[in-house]
């Protein structure tokens, strides 16, 4: 991403001296971290690999069977995990346990990547989420067959681009039409706290139909 918050937060975490980040932004993989589901008893929404792409390239297939065995193992909560590299995501999908509380997600940021929405439909997944976040310009038309949920969001921090209100109507429109729960997560901007989230006077929260039964259950 051009204006990666991610890439941030990373190099200002390897100042501070964080172990986990002594290697700045490049992918590295903390095997020692995997456990840390099993030990919380309480269910929990988890985002799997916040900073980065699971599917990286330099993610090794192994690590990646690895986290999937420990999401069948702590059933418990509900895990996020959101990536660009779809092509690699359908590849390995065939081998991968696809179980209730694992949510899979694509980013969608342009009209140019929304072949990544097709990747994605024929994952194995039980619950297929679109981040339309950030949002860098009109989608048009889309195909939410199979989608389960759809976020939307425009860029926040130093350098963020603008987003169009027009852009974020078309995208709650086809998800009505379509009967599928639209979030709208931000404005964005430099001050995003302040841009606020309402879009038309509202909050839009919908979730995937089941959530809290899932969740809670």
């Amino acid at each position: 991403c051009l204006n990666c918050y991610a890439e941030r937060m990373a190099l200002r975490l390897k100042a501070m001296g964080q172990k986990n980040y002594r290697n700045g932004f490049k992918v590295t993989c903390h095997q020692h971290t995997l456990d840390m589901p099993l030990r919380w008893k309480k269910p929990q929404m988890v985002f799997v690999n916040s900073m980065s792409d699971l599917f990286h390239k330099d993610v090794p297939d192994d690590f990646i069977f690895d986290i999937f065995s420990t999401m069948r193992q702590a059933q418990q909560h509900q895990y996020q995990i959101l990536t660009k590299r779809t092509e690699r995501l359908a590849k390995l999908s065939p081998e991968l346990p696809w179980l209730e509380n694992i949510w899979m997600g694509v980013t969608v940021e342009a009209a140019d990547y929304k072949y990544r929405i097709d990747y994605l439909r024929y994952t194995g997944a039980n619950i297929k989420f679109l981040s339309l976040e950030p949002l860098l310009g009109d989608l048009g038309e889309l195909n939410l067959d199979g989608i389960d949920w759809v976020i939307v969001g425009g860029e926040s921090g130093p350098g963020a681009r603008p987003i169009e209100i027009g852009w974020v109507r078309n995208i709650r429109e086809q998800c009505l039409a379509q009967n599928v729960p639209f979030f709208f997560k931000q404005w964005g901007g430099i001050n995003k706290k302040k841009a606020g989230r309402l879009l038309d006077g509202e909050s839009w929260d919908e979730m995937p139909i089941g959530f809290r039964d899932n969740m809670y259950a």
